[in-house]
């Protein structure tokens, strides 16, 4: 009766989503982190210190999710906030030791939920699905809410 709205591309990418969430949760439980802040948590550490608009356009998130994840991040003693050098009208994001140790324990769990993903692929299926799944971001990126900038991590 609902094969049809669960065969739709949109219905499994959202619930293929949902467990790789789920997934990812369940690695990190002991970490208390969400898949959005080890994306802000990745990005700087690659990339400090990073005003808050960059960093939204480095993980496709809208200024108000970024703001929030940010702020989560930064009550929990990970990241801190301070004016830049560079530019006065903005801020720069950096992580703080305990920030640093935090990415630096997560690192490892966020491979093991990405390797648990994918598990029950074949390796050539694997690389097959991510290369899908680009094919479709990177088309039709340009109807995302959010756009995201991978030129500047490049």
């Amino acid at each position: 009766m609902l094969e049809k709205l669960y065969g739709r591309p949109g219905f499994l990418l959202r619930r293929a989503h949902q467990i790789s969430v789920a997934l990812f949760e369940h690695s990190c439980k002991e970490l208390s982190l969400t898949p959005a802040q080890f994306g802000v948590l990745y990005v700087v550490n690659r990339v400090s210190p990073i005003d808050q608009a960059t960093l939204s356009r480095c993980l496709g998130f809208d200024k108000v999710t970024t703001l929030h994840v940010v702020r989560v991040l930064e009550n929990r003693g990970l990241l801190s906030r301070s004016q830049s050098i560079k530019d006065a009208r903005k801020l720069d994001i950096e992580l703080t030791s305990d920030g640093q140790a935090i990415f630096e324990k997560a690192m490892p769990l966020a491979v093991q939920a990405a390797t648990q993903l994918l598990k029950p692929l074949t390796p050539d299926q694997q690389e097959v699905f991510l290369e899908l799944l680009g094919v479709i971001c990177s088309d039709l990126e340009g109807f995302a809410r959010a756009p995201l900038d991978r030129r500047v991590m490049s």
